[in-house]
């Protein structure tokens, strides 16, 4: 049996997850976002990861960070893996 990954496994995917998409979305407008749909689509999936993570954080690091939406972000994460097919990238960025 695998053992879970903790808090600070978590909290680094969710960093590298954020710095993924701050590289892919570099030196690019709002309009070229939207028209490309390979990089819309990776930062969805770095999103979802995020989200995953972000569902998996202990209640202990969960209060220390507060000022964190942890419920927003695994909401956003459970849209994005349950609804897909309605978004519409022009009103969720």
């Amino acid at each position: 049996m695998r053992s879970k990954p903790g808090d600070m496994v978590r909290l680094t995917h969710i960093i590298e997850a954020i710095q993924e998409i701050e590289t892919y979305c570099s030196g690019v407008d709002f309009g070229g976002f939207l028209g490309n749909s390979m990089m819309r689509f990776a930062c969805v999936k770095q999103l979802e990861i995020i989200g995953k993570a972000g569902n998996h954080i202990s209640e202990d690091v969960q209060k220390r960070f507060s000022t964190i939406e942890w419920g927003q972000i695994v909401g956003m994460r459970n849209v994005f893996v349950q609804e897909y097919f309605g978004i519409d990238p022009r009103f969720v960025w």
